[in-house]
């Protein structure tokens, strides 16, 4: 499974006989980003707009009017070529006058979205696990302390008999703050994973 995804949106434009092609490649979390980035996008000036995106194991593409496979399986070749998750690539055309044919409009969907996801940075994805803990209020200080020192991010609750706590943990720090709860409370408290 691809590892990485990008910093952050890119754009790359071109024309190719008269057309005008608009790429932009976007990092998404979830199927919501993606169709809240294309209805924010939509713009009815193009003649039409092509995009494809994978999360995990999960792709999606669409050609909007273009003949079949000529516009969103190149672009998601371009992101799945790149080895990449968790992103969008959506391809503007502004018709020019010159019709490309079917292998001119793979090489120009394709190639505009590879050359928008050469310009973005690529990240790796690091795998997290959601986790909630519980601690008395006498061990909080201590408990904020080591997760701002691992740069964990927590959302506290304050109960009536302590803090119950959420957060995001990577994979390769589960088992030192088990390890360090276990410490801090002396055997009483567990580490809970929750379904993400």
């Amino acid at each position: 499974m691809s590892k990485f995804t990008i910093a952050t949106a890119v754009m790359f434009e071109q024309d190719i006989k008269k057309s005008r092609f608009q790429a932009f490649a976007v990092p998404v979390a979830n199927g919501q980003e993606v169709k809240a980035y294309l209805t924010a996008q939509h713009d009815p000036t193009t003649t039409h707009q092509c995009w494809a995106w994978k999360i995990g194991h999960d792709v999606r593409f669409n050609d909007d009017g273009e003949p079949t496979g000529t516009a969103g399986r190149p672009i998601l070749a371009s992101i799945e070529g790149n080895d990449l998750t968790n992103v969008l690539v959506l391809v503007n055309r502004w018709f020019g006058g010159v019709k490309l044919g079917t292998g001119g409009l793979v090489r120009a969907y394709g190639g505009c979205a590879g050359q928008a996801l050469l310009l973005a940075e690529k990240i790796e994805l690091i795998a997290t696990q959601a986790v909630s803990l519980h601690c008395l209020f006498n061990e909080w200080a201590v408990l904020t302390y080591q997760l701002k020192q691992w740069q964990i991010e927590f959302v506290e609750q304050y109960t009536h008999d302590g803090v119950q706590v959420e957060c995001q943990v990577k994979a390769d720090q589960l088992q030192a703050l088990a390890d360090f709860l276990q410490d801090l409370t002396r055997g009483r408290e567990q580490l809970k994973l929750l379904d993400d």
